[in-house]
């Protein structure tokens, strides 16, 4: 059965004790419990990221692909990126086979691409590829066809016009689903130091910086069109955990600049939110360990490192991933007619095969 949740589940690993130790608590409203039974207009979607992560994980991942073909009541399935390990290559052959298994979802699959699979393997135990290429790759194969989605057919307005056709946009009775390419490596702006480099180079930042843009006046679209059709909420999915509780605990607050490259986005979301007024939530992985919280609220450390002002209706949830995973997260999005902090809920479903 599932773990019915819509706050942190505590266990006994040293990841979960130190998030305990690190999250900011959620003092926005939090999100609706998960009904026992669908209700009836309801609709749901599952999130999954970071997997699969290492061969066992990858083994494994065709009958994980099999269980969330047998949720009948997922509209579409979402997937914040990493789709292998950080020392794992980033071969052709490797993207291949997930894109065969990606092929296989029955429900539409929304992905956008993790720092893993392209940014990050420069990495002499990635290959030394030069990340731009590996992007590249991942465009032509993952996005061949802008506008649908992998898996189950589902139209979304893809920024491909802009040179980003993984990033989409698409709305589900009024609730406004904005999903951008934001990276992991602050936002790639590290040096590709496999490729023998100290400092980012300058086909890296023009990248960092045409995306960044991209992403910022796709935001700024989503937030107004939302407020324009009056939606009940705005849904961001981002590979990249810009409030990763790691980094707290790592000097983020004496050294602000570790997370500079989210600097942008994170106005964007904050201003964009204020605006709207309404509830606005974050899903993203890249961190690994299962988050939730409303990382912009009175009393966040955030605040001071990214020098911004208090926003009550951002939530934030990170799924959890990596090798020891096992469970995907199932949200529901209550009847067209219900609004407020209510409208999403959502459970940790372990999956039943291990």
């Amino acid at each position: 059965m599932p773990t019915r949740t819509h706050s942190r589940i505590l266990g006994a690993a040293a990841a979960l004790a130190l998030l305990a130790s690190t999250a900011v608590p959620a003092q926005a409203a939090g999100p609706a419990e998960v009904p026992a039974e669908p209700q009836p207009g309801s609709f749901s979607f599952a999130v999954i990221g970071d997997v699969p992560y290492g061969s066992a994980q990858f083994d494994r991942f065709p009958a994980m692909v099999t269980e969330l073909n047998g949720q009948d009541e997922l509209d579409f399935v979402a997937h914040l990126g990493d789709i292998k390990a950080g020392s794992a290559q980033c071969t052709d052959e490797y993207f291949a086979a997930i894109k065969t298994q990606f092929d296989r979802f029955e429900a539409p699959l929304v992905y956008t691409p993790g720092d893993n699979e392209w940014v990050d393997c420069h990495r002499v135990n990635n290959g030394s590829y030069d990340p731009l290429e590996r992007l590249d790759a991942l465009r032509k194969l993952f996005f061949a066809e802008p506008g649908k989605t992998l898996g189950g057919n589902m139209p979304v307005k893809s920024a491909a016009e802009q040179g980003l056709p993984e990033n989409v946009t698409f709305a589900e009775q009024r609730i406004a689903f904005s999903v951008v390419n934001v990276q992991g490596s602050n936002n790639s702006l590290l040096p590709w130091s496999g490729l023998g480099q100290t400092e980012p180079n300058q086909a890296q930042l023009a990248e960092v910086q045409s995306r960044t843009a991209a992403d910022v006046a796709q935001l700024e679209r989503t937030f107004a069109d939302a407020a324009r059709t009056k939606a009940r909420a705005v849904v961001v999915m981002t590979q990249a955990d810009m409030f990763d509780p790691y980094m707290l605990a790592n000097g983020v607050e004496e050294n602000p600049e570790l997370v500079s490259g989210f600097r942008p986005i994170v106005e964007a979301l904050a201003e964009g939110a204020r605006t709207f007024g309404g509830p606005v939530y974050l899903f993203n992985g890249d961190s690994h360990v299962f988050n939730d919280d409303a990382p912009l609220a009175e009393g966040s450390p955030w605040l001071e490192v990214y020098n911004e002002g208090v926003v009550e209706n951002l939530h934030r949830v990170t799924v959890e991933g990596a090798a020891t995973s096992n469970e995907w997260l199932r949200v529901t999005v209550a009847p067209n007619s219900a609004t407020g902090s209510d409208v999403l809920g959502w459970e940790r479903v372990p999956y039943s095969g291990s």
